[in-house]
């Protein structure tokens, strides 16, 4: 697998895209677990969609999928100047800059949105972040991975309690971290939450960094413009997410990540089994059509 990422990364990011397409085409021709899943989410997020409207979406989103992994092994592959061009427009910079300037330390909040490994070479303009990263089970891809993240200015810390810890003493001394808390987590580190309409298990790991630190919480977007290439949006979430009350912090948290994604819905890594654990429900991934 290492060797053949070597290779895909070398081939040009236009011709990737295509492939890509082809391949999403494929995927909305038989009922695939990528379009099954995807169909099934988009049925519960966004239910007044007419069947029409949701073929469409489904048929926009796997393309989009598609689109993500291959621009992810592109930008994985080369260095930081060549990812960095790919970028068109940055909305909202000063949100970012001005967290980043008053020295609170700044939680990056990124959703499996849009090409979200790219923003990796955008960030690392700014500041050295501290990350964590749990190593791929294929060793190959865990290998390519990790050139990728040693050819930037981040700091990888375990996705443990030890990681944690550090990433709490690094936001105390005005440090940066990303943390991407739209995955679905164990029992032990969520709470459950309304997120596209469903009461879901939700991470508490923003929320809990947030209050005791009380730092600057900023969310960050690279969406695909399939003109032009890719833009770079930043917003200043709720001061809500710094609430003592844990529930109060992770529903305003989900609420500013559907607010973030719904910029370009399609772009949302939809085939994620986002709600496998909905308050008072069986796995649905089991038994909806």
């Amino acid at each position: 697998m290492y060797l053949l990422f070597k290779i895909v990364a070398l081939l040009p990011l236009s011709l990737l895209q295509l492939i890509a397409s082809w391949i999403a085409i494929l995927l909305n021709s038989y009922n695939s677990s990528m379009k099954r899943i995807t169909r099934i989410n988009l049925q519960l997020a966004y239910p007044d969609l007419s069947t029409q409207q949701q073929n469409i979406f489904i048929k926009n989103s796997l393309k989009s999928q598609c689109m993500t992994y291959v621009e992810s092994i592109k930008c994985w592959g080369m260095p930081p100047k060549y990812n960095l061009a790919l970028f068109k427009n940055i909305y909202g910079e000063q949100y970012f800059t001005e967290a980043l300037a008053n020295k609170k330390g700044v939680i990056v909040v990124i959703a499996h949105f849009g090409c979200w490994e790219l923003l990796n070479a955008w960030l690392n303009q700014y500041a050295s972040p501290m990350i964590m990263y749990k190593p791929n089970k294929n060793k190959g891809i865990d290998r390519f991975m990790l050139e990728a993240r040693q050819r930037t200015n981040a700091t990888l810390v375990p996705t443990d309690e030890n990681g944690v810890r550090s990433i709490f003493k690094h936001l105390k001394q005005g440090g940066l971290t990303v943390i991407l808390p739209d995955h679905l987590p164990k029992e032990s580190g969520g709470i459950y939450s309304n997120f596209f309409g469903q009461k879901t298990l939700s991470t508490t790991l923003v929320s809990k960094l947030a209050s005791k630190t009380q730092c600057n919480v900023i969310g960050l977007s690279c969406i695909r413009d399939e003109v032009s290439g890719f833009n770079v949006h930043c917003s200043r979430l709720s001061d809500d997410i710094l609430s003592k009350d844990l529930q109060t912090s992770v529903n305003r948290l989900n609420q500013d990540l559907e607010e973030m994604i719904n910029i370009a819905p399609e772009q949302y890594l939809w085939s994620y089994k986002r709600f496998r654990k909905v308050e008072g429900q069986e796995n649905i991934y089991n038994h909806y059509r």
